[in-house]
């Protein structure tokens, strides 16, 4: 709020004027009343009535003032805290990520911080000027008769009571109903983005179910939420209107004795009605400073977490920060170190996923890295970009701790595609050019579609500047895959990582991306997820991985003879393609 503080105190100086404005209309009324009316003279009356518009208009105005004030930062705020959350959501590690439902951060990017706008636009400016209001209001009350002054004051104490016992029950309820709607979001997502496989497995009704069950809760959150309001707005209408009513008694009484003006009794009264929309807005108002502050908290949870920086110095991902000292490896090519991995949310006791990684890939050589399935092959390969962090040992690029380079530097050296390609709602060009810098355009697009052997893209309606659509579901698994593909070639990185990059493609297709991959593959350090021999054949060398640990590096035949476990795995993919080949 900073940067407006300056138009949100003018607005709330303005509407504090306006709310005061609003009082003297009923010191206006007791001269109209007590002189004009009671001396019967007509001309005294128009000139109060004009006093009384005059009064309304500027009141008006002025309201009208305090909007314009603060529609528009207020916009400018919500603006930049949205855009703020979404750049710190991609600063944030995937560890963060791999916890977090896309419906909470997508409810926090949207419905709370809508909230938060509502609440600086309207409750915030409001609670101020209620304040004053009404502590002006009864000190003129108590001005013009201090008995019925405090005739009207004795209910304070009661309403303060009640509205704390509101706030605390209802800050709980509140937030309750925010989470809820975060998990009903993330089932809308999670169904419309798995659609297929709804509709594939004839699970609609069950999701249904599902989707009824949590809005069934939400619906019951959010009634005890308008009980809560009702109850605190019942009480604190019906309180000020009977102490209202038994003011209009006693001033009644007090000027049909005499002790009393007509003139005085209508001010005060039109003093308090005057004060029952700042009495009665409070319950309002204080709900929806509680939903804004669950909205607060459910938005800095997402902000206090640690993002990635640029570059962590000495931070290794070790408890203790400590980097190990060894000597300077010989420069080139890239390097695993005694690396060990275990997930950020796995106990400190457990055993790592991956244990004393000591791997070297040499400058221009390509290594095939091949295990059984839950081996640790994604999670070893997911450290070189620093997806993840290592929590010891050290990866080098050429020589140098990738912990130490700017993680854009390392992203730009290191490029990556995944076994399941992931694709945006923009043009096939967009998605590939992604993996390229700025200045990339037609040649760079070109070149990497041919090396991906994705001449389909030709063939679609607008051919590179068809929109793929979301996730890319318009497209087949395997155009998908040769995209990713073409994306992690594009920039023509020095490193090169790929997560069984073929996996979705055809024995045909499969043999011309090899071909058109090798040409690649000569200038480049390359770490590739195998589980087919015919992707084992790109390599210069193999990797065995077993239980966490690098068990056996080779050429594909040296293995073959002289290790069980990879003559075994290399078996089952032979007879796997063979029987798929002949089906």
């Amino acid at each position: 709020m900073r940067p407006v503080r300056t138009r949100l105190f003018s607005a709330a100086f303005v509407a504090v004027v306006a709310s005061l404005i609003g009082l003297v209309i009923p010191l206006v009324l007791k001269w109209i009343v007590d002189g004009p009316v009671a001396e019967s003279d007509p001309g005294g009356v128009w000139l109060g009535a004009l006093a009384l518009l005059l009064l309304g208009i500027a009141e008006a105005l002025l309201f009208g003032f305090r909007r314009w004030l603060v529609a528009r930062p207020l916009s400018r705020v919500e603006a930049d805290m949205r855009a703020g959350l979404y750049r710190h959501l991609q600063r944030l590690p995937v560890a963060f990520h791999d916890k977090w439902a896309s419906g909470q951060l997508l409810s926090r990017a949207t419905t709370d911080l809508m909230l938060l706008r509502m609440f600086l636009a309207f409750p915030l400016t409001f609670l101020l000027v209620n304040a004053v209001t009404i502590l002006a209001g009864f000190v003129l009350l108590l001005a013009q008769d201090w008995t019925l002054g405090l005739v009207l004051t004795v209910p304070v104490i009661p309403l303060m009571i009640l509205c704390s016992h509101f706030e605390t029950r209802y800050a709980l309820v509140a937030r309750r109903a925010q989470d809820q709607v975060g998990d009903l979001t993330t089932v809308v997502e999670e169904s419309v983005l798995g659609i297929r496989i709804v509709k594939g497995f004839g699970r609609h009704r069950s999701q249904a179910l599902a989707f009824r069950e949590l809005a069934g809760e939400l619906r019951t959150t959010e009634l005890a939420k308008a009980r809560l309001l009702a109850g605190i707005w019942a009480a604190i209408t019906a309180i000020p209107e009977l102490a209202i009513g038994a003011a209009l008694v006693l001033g009644t009484v007090q000027v049909a004795d005499g002790d009393l003006s007509a003139g005085t009794l209508v001010a005060f009264l039109s003093t308090a009605l005057a004060l029952r929309w700042p009495v009665e807005s409070i319950g309002f108002l204080l709900a929806m400073s509680q939903e804004s502050a669950t909205a607060t908290e459910r938005f800095f949870e997402v902000m206090d977490e640690a993002a990635e920086e640029n570059t962590d110095g000495g931070h290794t991902g070790r408890p203790d920060g400590a980097r190990q000292h060894r000597p300077a490896p010989p420069a080139g090519g890239l390097r695993f170190e005694g690396v060990e991995f275990r997930y950020p949310d796995a106990p400190a006791d457990s055993v790592p996923v991956l244990e004393r990684i000591d791997l070297h890939i040499r400058p221009g050589e390509t290594m095939a890295l091949v295990g059984a399935t839950g081996s640790g092959k994604t999670t070893l390969t997911a450290l070189v970009p620093r997806l993840y962090e290592p929590t010891g040992g050290r990866i080098t690029l050429d020589g140098q701790d990738i912990a130490e380079l700017p993680r854009e530097t390392l992203r730009e050296l290191v490029a990556v595609a995944f076994e399941e390609p992931t694709l945006f709602s923009a043009t096939v060009g967009e998605n590939v050019l992604m993996g390229a810098g700025p200045d990339a355009g037609t040649t760079e697009l070109r070149r990497a579609l041919d090396i991906a052997q994705a001449g389909f893209v030709d063939r679609l309606p607008q051919g590179a500047d068809t929109q793929v659509g979301e996730q890319g579901l318009s497209l087949s698994g395997g155009q998908r895959q040769r995209l990713a593909l073409a994306r992690a070639v594009a920039g023509q990185p020095r490193f090169l990582v790929l997560d069984d990059p073929l996996s979705a493609l055809d024995v045909h297709t499969e043999a011309l991306v090899e071909a058109a991959l090798r040409r690649v593959l000569d200038d480049t350090t390359a770490l590739v997820i195998a589980h087919r021999p015919s992707t084992v054949m790109l390599a210069d060398r193999v990797a065995l991985l077993s239980g966490g640990r690098i068990a056996a590096v080779g050429t594909h035949q040296e293995l073959l003879r002289d290790n069980a476990e990879y003559a075994w795995l290399m078996s089952g993919a032979e007879a796997s393609a063979e029987e798929a080949r002949t089906r």
